[in-house]
């Protein structure tokens, strides 16, 4: 088959090309690489720099593709808050793009990487699929948008779908100089530069982190698998529920580093406790988590060494400034 993927420079959507391309399918792309690398692109893959906003190069780019897996965002969920028009732009407008072109190219799978931000704050842990959701920040509110219109447009015009709910992943290519997400590689990053991680608010927000060749193995099967047009499968872990304080102590204990975190007041609308269900995963994916978190933030922190500490680069603008908005940007403290 031919494969569209969307952010195909980018973590996920590059460890998903190479997956496609192993099991002998044809692989475009496309990426703006507002957070990606080109470097990320396997060469057997056909590859265009597009913003996925742009309903004619989406359109005149995805002829001839069988699936389209749509895993482009600025999936930003403490930014969102304070850069809304960026965020919610890169996530549902893109996606009501995309799904244009689909219908117009007569796709026969659309599969939406899709966000544990859906879920907001729930009342039980861990999260199960059959929720009502409730997200709590743009980016959810958009992710969420975004899986309505799904549904809606692919109802009405008879394509099918699938949505994916990968979540905190963690491995090789993971963007480590981006100061506004991925709390794992930006401790990392710190604490190989010798500085001390900043940790928002008392750091018992709890969550669980998914190694992304576990991820990968279901996200390939969410393409091709019979009888599942329509489902919602949460893709990840809920074995090791950790607090943020209990990330980096086992980050510093993996680097041999003298852990003394900075504190620093909570980003507004930040849920205290998610973590998803993968049962449902386990029983119609055969979902299994292969890495556990600490071999999988060994790899994380192999792979950063290897590339090197960078800089963070503060590559994104924010957009609301006040009193609430965290520090750690307006100030670059990172």
């Amino acid at each position: 088959m031919k494969i569209f993927i969307t952010g195909i420079a980018g973590f996920l959507g590059s460890h998903l090309a190479d997956r496609m391309i192993a099991l002998g399918h044809e692989v475009m792309g496309v990426d703006s690489l507002i957070g990606g690398e080109q470097a990320n692109v396997p060469e057997n893959a056909e590859f265009a720099i597009a913003d996925c906003a742009n309903l004619t190069a989406m359109t005149k780019h995805m002829a001839g593709c069988d699936i389209v897996i749509h895993s482009a965002c600025t999936a930003y969920e403490g930014l969102s808050v304070f850069s809304p028009s960026l965020v919610t732009q890169n996530t549902f407008q893109i996606t009501s793009t995309l799904l244009s072109a689909a219908i117009q190219n007569k796709v026969k799978r659309f599969v939406f990487c899709s966000s544990m931000a859906r879920y907001g704050s729930q009342e039980i842990i861990p999260f199960t699929e059959d929720m009502i959701c409730n997200p709590e920040d743009p980016y959810g509110i958009a992710k969420h948008a975004s899986e309505l219109l799904i549904k809606n447009l692919c109802k009405v015009h008879n394509m099918e779908y699938v949505i994916a709910v990968p979540h905190n992943i963690i491995g090789n290519r993971q963007k480590y100089d981006d100061p506004f997400r991925n709390v794992a590689s930006i401790m990392i990053n710190m604490m190989l530069q010798g500085k001390q991680p900043i940790i928002y608010g008392d750091g018992n927000q709890m969550r669980c982190f998914s190694f992304v060749d576990d991820c990968i193995s279901c996200l390939e099967k969410t393409a091709f698998l019979e009888g599942i047009s329509g489902e919602v499968f949460n893709i990840g872990p809920d074995e090791e529920f950790v607090t943020i304080n209990q990330l980096a102590e086992l980050i510093a204990d993996i680097i041999g580093f003298k852990l003394e975190p900075k504190y620093m007041p909570s980003r507004p609308q930040e849920v205290k406790l998610a973590s998803c269900s993968a049962n449902k995963a386990r029983k119609m994916l055969g979902y299994k988590t292969t890495v556990p978190l600490r071999e999988g933030l060994t790899e994380l922190v192999n792979c950063i060494k290897k590339a090197g500490p960078k800089r963070f680069r503060y590559h994104l603008d924010v957009e609301i400034i006040s009193p609430i908005t965290p520090q750690t940007w307006t100030n670059k403290l990172f």
